[in-house]
């Protein structure tokens, strides 16, 4: 009798209400939508007013698209954009070949494999900022471990070292990001190369593929669509660089390496003029979606 009333009763225990999984995240998306609209709405409400809290802790006026038009007109902000861009592209796609690189080469059942899989993710798991301080030290040009290494190798260093040279500032900073994000594709891109079915490796071979074949006619475009999510998030995270460069160069020498992370804190936080960083706010995230939507549309549109 009781497993009868049981077996009865579970079905009307499975019967929840359809909405019932969206007013349980409900909570969450309506927190994460204030996180996330919030500061945008705040941004574009002070983007149209003249606010300096050098002046006001309060906005003084309305003044149109003034701040917009004061951003295009600052060499800084066009510079930065510039800087930006280059240090983006150059940066995702070096960390990308150089993470497949080692994903390939953690494919292999070599010694040692385990533990270098396991140190592999140690540099994504420190904060920015310390791994500023870190290569900071290392670029010193009185006893910093890099200069004395490629002045051992008979490679010539600026005379005001490589975060005082506006020839090297840029790449020096892009080297340090490149060090601590490359473990992040290459753990990525492993983890999807260990999906690849291993029938389909095995055909190909038995069919006489290469290693290079293998590689570009089989492994990426089964991977295509994780490496190109990949690409798009690492992008999305370089192209507001900050924490590295404020503390090795702080967008010196000159504005060699003012990105416009750094210009939108020396708008905000140095100068206080929140109008001004407002406005600049909105370009980044025009820019940004711009790009990201045309990587999305043109990278995506083949895709199931």
């Amino acid at each position: 009798m009781t497993v009868a009333l049981s077996l009865a009763a579970s079905p009307r225990r499975r019967r929840l209400p359809a909405a019932l999984p969206w007013l349980l995240i409900a909570p969450s998306v309506l927190l994460l939508l204030a996180l996330i609209l919030f500061p945008l709405v705040f941004a574009l409400k002070n983007s149209f007013y003249f606010w300096n809290l050098q002046m006001s802790p309060v906005p003084m006026g309305y003044i149109g698209a003034d701040n917009y038009r004061m951003a295009f007109s600052a060499s800084f902000f066009l510079g930065a954009l510039r800087t930006t861009v280059l240090m983006t592209l150059v940066g995702t796609a070096v960390e990308f070949l150089l993470g497949l690189g080692i994903a390939l080469l953690l494919l292999r059942n070599l010694r040692g494999m385990r533990l270098t899989r396991v140190l592999l993710i140690m540099p994504t798991t420190i904060a920015p900022i310390v791994v500023g301080f870190l290569f900071r030290y290392m670029y010193d040009p009185n006893g910093g471990l890099i200069p004395w290494l490629l002045q051992s190798a008979g490679i010539p260093l600026p005379a005001a070292g490589l975060l005082g040279s506006s020839s090297t500032a840029l790449w020096a900073v892009l080297f340090a990001d490149v060090w601590q994000w490359t473990p992040f594709f290459a753990i990525v891109l492993y983890a999807a190369l260990l999906a690849v079915p291993e029938d389909v490796l095995e055909a190909a071979r038995l069919d006489g593929a290469s290693a290079f074949k293998l590689l570009t006619h089989i492994k990426l475009p089964l991977i295509r669509k994780t490496a190109l999510i990949v690409v798009m998030l690492r992008f999305m995270q370089l192209f507001n660089t900050f924490d590295l460069v404020v503390v090795l160069t702080k967008g010196g020498p000159g504005a060699s390496t003012r990105t416009l992370g750094y210009s939108l804190y020396q708008a905000g936080l140095v100068d206080f003029n929140i109008g001004l960083a407002s406005a600049m706010t909105w370009l980044i995230v025009i820019v940004v979606n711009a790009i990201i939507g045309l990587f999305v549309f043109f990278a995506f549109r083949d895709l199931d």
